[in-house]
């Protein structure tokens, strides 16, 4: 088997396309193609309203960034995000450069009333990052990581990737958990939690933010930390983007070898039972340093195969030695577990994942693998769905369900239920595979992911004993609902 072509089948999408790269932004009036006075738009509670022509030109003048219109030369590839079913056409893009246009972009837009998308990475699967006909607020220029090597801080800027980050902090002997795909944004990933192959050592993303910078609706850049505004710090937490707009994030970074012991195993889908049987009960026991995660998938040669990622964070002798049961069962097509650079696994997905993919995707908490579990995962197999996953347990299970916005601190495991392809009129049937899929599994699950899934509107009940708690902290920084394209928290009453 070429493992490279191996690695390209998280997603059963077969071909992939790039997505367009932004053009060099320069300072210039926005362009005009609607009415000379005036620019339809939509309100907050979707009516349509009229944006004028001179508070955008004002917006315009006061920012650093250019304020994009329909027209510009970079409006479509500024509104063209990651996931190819997302095609929106916002009535302006406020391209920031600082925290201050960010602010400007902010005060505009609750002055005016118009709906508001924040696009950092622009890798929010249900499309929330960009909207039609409102403002999307563009941090993607603001992309800057810088790394403190003695402080052990990394500062990432709102727009800043996760390549970034892993980049500057591993070039310094650093590291902090981040995510699976290298060209996810830090933003929306941060603040939903942020799981990752390093978080059963070092916890999920949001226990190694130690401050960030933040423009409220009220238009007020802040510093938050927890000794300043420890309740908004709290929120932000797993709270989504429901707060405001974050410019800078803070880190804590861990000395780290980037030599690492990690690779892939790989089975043909018909030893699946006797993996995840083994697995269920195996991965109970795993040290802090030990990440393994299964996953089932379609090659592009249309054979279905099961396999998982691992990755030691220690003594590379001493993984051999946890792996070695593991790697005893059934009999694998590949094994590549080795000595590797970090960077391998945390790019490995850039391609399956790539831009401009239709995706479709649901999520589910495992709080305990259970036969039940695996009998239906086996049963319920349809090889058009992806099944992915994001490994918990260790440092995430040791933080309290209440000391940060995050709920799901009990959860072994998140399984993630997708579909990817190019066609659009594959749309319905694929979208109602994965559908079907997670219906199959939902009895064995217990809240879901906000980052990923579309469907996730039970918010009250998936953030449980932290929800009345957050929709406090979102009346006193939010209470005109002005970030609302997330999973959504009704700001409390004054």
């Amino acid at each position: 088997m070429d493992r490279r072509m191996f690695c390209r089948t998280a997603v059963a999408a077969g071909v992939l396309t790039a997505m367009p790269v932004l053009s060099g932004c320069e300072r210039k009036a926005p362009v005009a193609t609607e009415a000379d006075t005036s620019l339809a738009a939509v309100s907050l509670d979707g009516a349509s309203i009229e944006l004028e022509r001179a508070a955008i030109r004002e917006l315009g003048d006061a920012m650093t960034g250019p304020v994009i219109l329909s027209g510009h030369p970079d409006y479509d590839s500024a509104r063209t995000i990651w996931n190819g079913m997302h095609d929106k056409r916002p009535a302006l893009i406020a391209r920031c450069l600082s925290a201050e246009d960010a602010s400007n972009a902010v005060a505009f837009a609750r002055d005016n009333g118009v709906l508001t998308a924040v696009l950092g990475g622009g890798h929010s699967w249900p499309g929330k990052s960009v909207c039609d006909d409102g403002i999307v607020i563009d941090l993607s220029q603001m992309n800057a990581v810088n790394v403190d090597a003695e402080a052990q801080r990394a500062r990432a800027q709102g727009g800043a990737l996760l390549s970034g980050l892993d980049a500057a902090a591993l070039g310094k002997g650093l590291v902090t958990t981040a995510g699976v795909v290298s060209h996810t944004g830090v933003g929306g990933y941060t603040l939903g939690g942020g799981f990752g192959r390093l978080n059963r050592k070092y916890g999920l993303t949001i226990d190694n933010v130690t401050g960030a910078e933040i423009v409220t609706a009220d238009g007020t850049v802040r510093r938050i930390s927890a000794d300043e505004e420890p309740e908004l710090f709290w929120a932000i937490r797993g709270g989504g983007g429901n707060f405001g707009v974050v410019t800078e994030f803070e880190y804590r970074l861990h000395p780290f070898e980037r030599n690492i012991f990690s690779g892939n195993i790989v089975w043909p889908v018909d030893q699946a039972r006797d993996v995840l049987e083994f697995y269920a009960e195996w991965s109970a026991g795993l040290s802090d340093e030990m990440y393994v995660g299964p996953n089932i998938a379609t090659m592009p040669d249309g054979n279905r195969i099961i396999m998982v990622d691992v990755v030691y964070n220690g003594d590379p002798a001493a993984g051999e030695a946890e792996l070695a049961p593991l790697r005893r069962i059934g009999t694998p097509m590949v094994d590549d577990v080795q000595l590797r650079d970090y960077s391998y696994l945390q790019t490995i997905n850039d391609v399956p994942f790539g831009h401009g993919i239709r995706s479709y995707a649901k999520n589910g908490m495992v709080k305990e693998w259970t036969q039940g579990l695996v009998d239906t995962m086996i049963d319920a197999d349809d090889p058009r769905v992806f099944v992915g996953n994001h490994v918990a347990g260790g440092a995430v299970k040791r933080v309290g369900e209440l000391d940060t916005a995050f709920p799901h601190r009990n959860a072994e495991i998140m399984i993630v239920i997708a579909g990817g392809w190019m066609d659009p009129e594959q749309d319905d049937e694929l979208i109602a595979a994965c559908r079907e899929y997670y219906r199959a599994l939902e009895p064995h699950l217990g809240g879901y992911y906000d980052n990923i899934d579309f469907d996730g509107d039970e918010v009250p009940g998936n953030y449980g004993p932290n929800y009345a708690r957050l929709r406090a902290i979102k009346g006193r920084y939010d209470p005109g609902n002005q970030f609302r394209l997330n999973s959504n928290i009704e700001p409390a009453e004054a």
